[in-house]
């Protein structure tokens, strides 16, 4: 059906208030011609691509309404004589926008390989190089994670260590907050609060920062995402088991001293036979090659042949200590597993893997004297003011 002429109003883009069903007069520029040139405006500012196309557009809204742009409007299509009109910019730009090249793209999560230590973990973030109170220097140390203190002490022998610019050849100095210390040319880290994670150590591995052999360390095998950390005490080149480690020297110094209490719990498959009689012997200690050992927890769980798995705990942890008791007793030990170190636990945890443990479970387990001096205290809970009551009609 053919649209009478007296329906066809004049062309023009339709304004917002067209849209939205206000019918607006032809003559009337204000409120038709004003728009539509400020969103043309608009239009131009977003998609320079399109200046051509848009300034046609202008020009037609000027002249009247007169374009090539096809529009259609029926009346008796119940639209009420509106128009609308449907343009094809043949410089448009789309809407979504091209992924950009990966290849180009600068990756976050690879940082330079001049920020990487040897094993391919992070290096120590550099800081102010000033301890949080007076302190040993080579606590300071210890606490900022560099170092257990013994080892310390060590690297201040060496000549590795100054303070405020002059190299110290003893450990005997305290350090303020107003000192700097500097390690091997860079300012010592700064303290963070103390953090001690579950490690999972394999066969094979020496418990040392770096072994005169030659041979792999614990540390060069540790996961990525660890920072620097000093292990509690340390594992035989072939035992296995739980290792801890700290990002905090001081806590490591503390919690490897027999003092503490802690038991530690060994899985024992040794070569030769034994009974329990003579496992309950070691309960009282006992003295070999003139060292003197404490007392010993062993328990004697199956025997398969001419080998027999034992369960020992001890306190003391010296050098070999397992080896050398079960030797005493003519057992060559051929696998040996720490499966707990006081509290904490093996587990199910796999060979080669870390596992944090919560500040929470740690602060609990040093005690309130200790978790204050380590910085675990929990932050103050801010109190929640009380909602004003509305008062009653």
């Amino acid at each position: 059906m053919r649209v009478p002429s007296s329906l066809v109003h004049t062309m023009r883009k339709p304004t917002f208030g067209q849209r939205r069903g206000k019918p607006v007069p032809a003559g009337d520029k204000t409120a038709a011609g004003q728009p539509v040139r400020k969103r043309l405006s608009r239009l131009e500012a977003d998609f320079p691509e399109a200046r051509g196309s848009i300034a046609g557009s202008d020009r037609d809204a000027k002249r009247g309404g007169r374009s090539s742009s096809k529009s259609v409007g029926n009346a008796a299509n119940g639209d009420g004589g509106k128009r609308w009109t449907k343009r094809v910019r043949p410089n448009a730009v789309p809407k979504t926008a091209p992924a950009p090249d990966i290849a180009t793209v600068p990756s976050r999560a690879a940082p330079d390989a001049a920020g990487q230590r040897k094993a391919g973990r992070p290096a120590a973030q550099p800081g102010s190089g000033r301890p949080t109170e007076t302190m040993r220097v080579a606590k300071a140390m210890a606490r900022a994670g560099l170092c257990s203190r013994r080892e310390a002490e060590r690297w201040i022998e060496e000549g590795r260590v100054s303070v405020n610019g002059s190299k110290i050849a003893s450990p005997a100095l305290d350090v303020h907050p107003r000192d700097r210390i500097v390690v091997d040319g860079e300012p010592m880290p700064d303290a963070e609060p103390a953090r001690l994670w579950r490690y999972h150590k394999p066969r094979g591995l020496v418990t040392t920062h770096k072994d005169p052999e030659g041979r792999p360390t614990v540390f060069d095998h540790l996961p990525p995402d660890l920072p620097r950390v000093v292990s509690i005490g340390r594992l035989d080149f072939n035992t296995e088991g739980l290792l801890l480690l700290t990002n905090d020297g001081e806590l490591a110094r503390h919690l490897e001293l027999p003092s503490t209490g802690w038991l530690r719990k060994y899985r024992v498959r040794a070569h030769g036979s034994i009974t329990q009689g003579q496992l309950d012997e070691l309960k009282n200690g006992v003295e070999i090659d003139g060292v003197r050992y404490g007392p010993i927890e062993a328990t004697l769980d199956t025997t398969q042949g001419r080998n027999s798995w034992l369960t020992l705990g001890l306190r003391e942890g010296k050098n070999r200590e397992v080896r050398n008791i079960l030797g005493s007793l003519e057992l060559v030990v051929n696998r040996l597993i720490r499966i707990s170190y006081g509290p904490f636990q093996l587990m199910d945890l796999d060979e080669g893997k870390a596992e944090s443990v919560k500040r929470r479970v740690l602060a609990d387990q040093l005690g309130p004297e200790l978790t204050k001096q380590f910085h675990l205290e929990p932050p103050p809970e801010t109190a929640t003011p009380p909602k004003p009551r509305r008062p009653r009609p």
